[in-house]
């Protein structure tokens, strides 16, 4: 059975909740991503996302300014976590019924990771061909 750990990417780019937008789309094209996990502030604290989708809302739809606005007034917090012993077909079930295209993956509330629909899909065709 094919699990989260086996499809997910582990190099994962983090971003502190009080980073400005300007310092998120510094990242992601730094970086070259299209997503950013928000950091936790504490222990017992959730994880958080920040993806393009957000970062268009809130910057272009709503005319935000990127050097005001923090990443905590876009991302998604908190963000749909999984663990990653979940199989693939479970967590693309989750994606699919939520409309999700990111999961953050987690192993004893810890970042492990973060699956992403185009990385169940290249798994997918590199298995069929």
């Amino acid at each position: 059975m094919l699990t989260v750990k086996d499809v997910m990417v582990s190099d994962v780019v983090t971003i502190s909740p009080y980073s400005t937008l300007r310092e998120a789309l510094s990242a992601m094209k730094d970086r070259q991503v299209k997503s950013l996990v928000v950091e936790r502030q504490h222990s017992h604290d959730s994880y958080g996302l920040l993806t393009y989708s957000e970062l268009l809302h809130s910057v272009v739809a709503k005319e935000g300014d990127v050097d005001l606005l923090n990443v905590y007034d876009a991302a998604t917090i908190p963000a749909i976590t999984v663990g990653g012993d979940l199989s693939v077909r479970q967590a693309a079930a989750l994606m699919s019924r939520y409309q999700l295209n990111r999961l953050v993956v987690v192993d004893n509330n810890q970042l492990i990771g973060l699956l992403a629909m185009n990385d169940i899909l290249a798994r997918l065709m590199d298995d069929l061909i």
